[in-house]
């Protein structure tokens, strides 16, 4: 070939897409984990674009071979080119670590994709399918604390040895075939789904067809006018780009063709030039480039940094599960975060427990929390109560509720969180108004009606009662935690199915009015400081034990002499949790579910249903009512007459001869 040059390629420059590196952080998180597995990923590439300066000149820009946000997606298995462009297959990578990423065997890897390539080739299945001859290697390590992304790609071409292909000046199409004829072949590529194709004159008409028709397609045709066009990514006037090098490969090893003529198929300004294989070469001892360069022009990985580009508050909402999903991958995959997370949490009492409890939930992704409390933060609080700051205190205290959830979304912006300025009808507390009762009852039972989880975490035993009749008629599931001095009590309330206790089912008097005229001592929770800590840990880690339990609230009771649960992963599912800070102990207890209970019985929720308000007004006017109506009034007295008709009581220690006691 006259005045013949080196043939030379416009090489692949990546492009990810930016929710590409957050479809791969999910993926990563919840299924790869420490997996070093390879993934299938996709990728594009399409006509060359055209774009003008301010001068109106032709601007090169680079050879763009883009990864959309679903290129770990499985990819269709034809391309278009009224989309995105023509698909490549490649395998993804992704290391565990940076020193990794650094130290593995990339020269092994990109052998690896090389011999998918000439396998491709040498099996024919190239011919049918022209996209197997891209096949492409991600290598990427993902900083997931900083949201850095380190990664190298490589496009493995196929290069003849000892020497290059060659070519001459390009021939612009238009010189070749009228403007007619133009037209036609370009109307006839823009209509195809394949990024390579041949094409001829017949009889005035251009011809095009698919790569594997080449024998039957230029059976009458002289070489010279035998025409392979590929669509090509290159803008630059002087290079075609990086898909020629393998079909170069592929028509050499296919059709032994030494000499081509191609034609380069770009949006404007397409071209032919003919390249020539010297004889002296051949792909028998053939090599293999492709490693993509860095922003300075020398080979070496890239680093998307997109911590500066993402919303704070998002970044902070990924950051949360970041360490909850590294649970899963050593110590409990079938951990269910999901779950937890989307639990909404009603926290009754917006104290020390509260708060505590509050930044417990959290911490395991809880986003949606409501607090509920008719206090206001004083000048004590802000030390034992961590959601408040001194300024809550100032001018008469805010309103606990709204405040705590407001310090919330503080710490976490995404969460849904709201305060509720509400007064728990309580037996024995007369109320004033039947107007703001019936606005109290039917507030606090909408909003155990919109939760899944009710805590109760007030400072007194009979606001406790009313929130455990409506759970329990909403079969909603109930934590209870309450404070001694150094002792403290968690418990979940039962179900109809485990028949297990509630907060009220061991006594056998009923709750009553334990607020009026207490000292200064009784009016505040006096406890040493770190007992909240302790018990509202407990409590959110029994919801926790219990979400992750195939039956849920209806779970049995396990107790300290076993050393694991049946059924729950996060071990041992008890149903009351006695703490004694004074010995450093824990005591697991069971009780079971009482028909005289007074605030879970089938009595107490019939005559509730029956007529609530009525029901409401004498409970709150005489908490002796709820004795009276459940039957422990009438077995009070049955008891003491008994006590009193028995004469064992009278006998003397002469009487006792013999006995054992």
């Amino acid at each position: 070939m006259t005045g013949s040059s080196i043939l030379k390629f416009s090489q692949f420059n990546s492009a990810v897409d930016a929710s590409f590196w957050q479809a791969l952080v999910s993926k990563k998180l919840d299924v790869l984990k420490l997996s070093d597995e390879h993934v299938d990923i996709h990728g594009y590439y399409s006509c060359s674009p055209s774009a003008l300066d301010t001068q109106n000149q032709q601007v090169t820009l680079p050879t763009r071979f883009s990864i959309p946000a679903n290129g770990l997606e499985k990819a269709t298995t034809t391309t278009t080119t009224t989309t995105l462009g023509y698909q490549y297959q490649g395998t993804l990578v992704n290391t565990n670590t940076i020193e990794e990423f650094r130290t593995i065997d990339k020269n092994q890897l990109f052998q690896q994709i090389t011999e998918k390539v000439k396998h491709a080739v040498q099996s024919g299945e190239a011919l049918k399918d022209p996209t197997l001859l891209g096949s492409f290697l991600l290598i990427t390590f993902a900083d997931l604390k900083k949201y850095k992304f380190y990664y190298w790609f490589a496009f493995p071409a196929i290069m003849p040895q000892p020497d290059p292909w060659l070519t001459s000046h390009k021939i612009p199409i238009n010189t070749l075939f009228s403007d007619s004829l133009v037209n036609q072949a370009y109307q006839q590529i823009e209509s195809i789904d394949y990024p390579v194709f041949l094409l001829k004159e017949l009889s005035g008409k251009i011809r095009v067809t698919p790569l594997e028709n080449f024998i039957d397609f230029f059976k009458d045709i002289e070489p010279d006018n035998r025409i392979v066009g590929f669509i090509d990514p290159s803008s630059s006037d002087a290079t075609p780009g990086w898909p020629l090098r393998n079909l170069l490969y592929l028509l050499n090893h296919s059709f032994q063709l030494n000499q081509i003529k191609i034609l380069c198929y770009r949006k404007q300004d397409s071209f032919l030039i003919n390249t020539e294989l010297p004889t002296s070469s051949g792909y028998h001892d053939s090599k293999a480039v492709g490693w993509e360069r860095n922003v300075q022009g020398k080979l070496g990985p890239r680093m998307a940094d997109l911590g500066p580009l993402m919303d704070p508050t998002r970044l902070a909402d990924t950051s949360v599960d970041l360490n909850l999903k590294l649970m899963r991958w050593r110590l409990m995959p079938d951990l269910d975060l999901e779950k937890i997370k989307q639990t909404k949490c009603l926290l009754l009492g917006a104290g020390t427990l509260g708060c505590y409890v509050a930044r417990c939930l959290i911490g395991w992704g809880v986003r949606h929390i409501t607090f509920v409390d008719n206090g206001k933060v004083s000048f004590s609080n802000p030390v034992r109560q961590p959601l408040y700051q001194f300024q809550d205190s100032l001018e008469g205290g805010a309103p606990k509720a709204e405040t705590a959830a407001k310090n919330l979304k503080s710490i976490q912006p995404t969460i849904t969180s709201s305060g509720y300025d509400l007064t728990i009808p309580m037996p024995g507390h007369p109320c004033t108004s039947e107007e703001k009762l019936l606005n109290d009852i039917d507030t606090l039972t909408e909003l155990i009606d919109s939760h899944h989880v009710i805590f109760l975490l007030t400072d007194s035993r009979e606001s406790r009662w009313f929130p455990t009749l409506l759970a329990t008629r909403q079969q909603k599931l109930v934590i209870n935690s309450a404070l001694g001095f150094d002792t403290y009590l968690v418990m979940r309330h039962g179900s109809n199915i485990n028949q297990l206790g509630c907060y009220f089912c061991n006594d056998i008097v009923a709750p009553t009015d334990s607020l009026t005229d207490r000292t200064l001592d009784q009016q505040c929770t006096v406890t040493r400081p770190g007992l909240a800590a302790i018990a509202a840990a407990l409590s959110v880690e029994l919801m926790v034990s219990i979400l992750q339990h195939k039956e849920g609230i209806n779970a049995k009771a396990d107790n300290h002499n076993q050393t694991q649960s049946s059924s729950s992963i996060l071990g041992l599912l008890p149903h009351q949790i006695r703490g004694f800070l004074s010995q450093f102990n824990n005591m697991l207890i069971t009780g079971q579910a009482y028909d005289k209970c007074t605030a879970c019985s089938q009595k107490i929720l019939s005559a509730y249903d029956k007529d609530h308000l009525s029901f409401m007004k004498q409970v709150l006017n005489d908490s002796v009512y709820l004795e009276e109506l459940t039957g422990l009034a009438q077995m009070k007295a049955e008891s003491e007459a008994l006590l009193l008709d028995t004469d064992w009581a009278e006998a003397t220690d002469e009487d006792d001869d013999g006995l054992l006691i």
